[in-house]
């Protein structure tokens, strides 16, 4: 990511690796290699491999998140490519975790509607245990 260098997206220790993309990152760091194939290039052997060439801004980018002001790239996020396809996000690399927190706020009726098989005031005490491994 080129438009800033200050905010990441689900790692605790500010991995580069993990920078929040926004709708003003058209290069990538490192330059992204070849990814699959090009249907607007067919050759005699297939079709041709993909080159990386924006053209224009990144569209369908996530406002109500913001970076330093400009929004965010999702999987729905989308750059025209100077060869006339569309680039698209295949893994953002957003992970959701489930915490402590998250078990001790949830409603547990709620719970063992979703999933009947858990017993959710159990899985609650063991999550808030010292002896959870798990968390």
């Amino acid at each position: 990511m080129t438009s800033h260098q200050k905010h990441y997206a689900n790692h605790p220790d500010s991995d580069p690796d993990y920078l929040a993309a926004t709708e003003d990152d058209l290069q990538l760091n490192p330059s992204a290699q070849p990814f699959g194939q090009c249907k607007l290039k067919p050759s005699s052997g297939g079709y041709l491999p993909c080159a990386y060439a924006p053209a224009g801004k990144w569209q369908k980018a996530y406002d109500k998140t913001k970076v330093m002001d400009k929004a965010c790239l999702t999987e729905r996020s989308e750059l025209l490519c100077s060869t006339g396809g569309k680039i698209t996000i295949l893994n953002h690399g957003q992970q959701s975790e489930i915490t402590k927190s998250h078990i001790s706020n949830a409603n547990t009726l709620e719970q063992q509607a979703y999933n009947p098989v858990v017993d959710f005031d159990a899985l609650k005490e063991e999550a808030n245990s010292n002896e959870a491994e798990a968390w």
